[in-house]
């Protein structure tokens, strides 16, 4: 299982402090230091079942310096993907994956439901 974080983020901790609690094993990754790919981002989107604006950290300071909130209503999907995969700040987070299942930003409820 793979745990995409930003260890300065508090939803982030959240998350952490769920999975150590419950005993999820998982190899964390820093999601600025080392955003997902293209490739990754675009298996993930499919797999969660949930549209790609749902990736973007919509509240980010990134977000709205970039405009994006005008821009993506025009923007391609694979132009979507271009911005997700070239700044870790702009993903919503954090994003835990198995390779089956992906989850998005934390609710503890769909982590009992998904990770448990």
């Amino acid at each position: 299982m793979t745990f995409y974080w930003y260890p300065q983020c508090g939803t982030c901790k959240k998350a952490k402090k769920w999975l150590d609690e419950n005993g999820v094993t998982y190899e964390s990754v820093h999601i600025v230091e080392h955003p997902p790919s293209k490739e990754q981002l675009a298996q993930m989107i499919e797999l969660s079942n949930e549209p790609i604006k749902k990736f973007f950290n919509t509240s980010g300071k990134k977000y709205r310096e970039l405009g994006l909130k005008d821009k993506l209503l025009d923007a391609t999907y694979d132009e979507k993907l271009e911005w997700l995969a070239s700044d870790g700040m702009l993903l919503k987070r954090p994003i835990v994956t198995d390779g089956s299942h992906v989850t998005v930003g934390f609710k503890e409820e769909i982590f009992e439901e998904t990770w448990k």
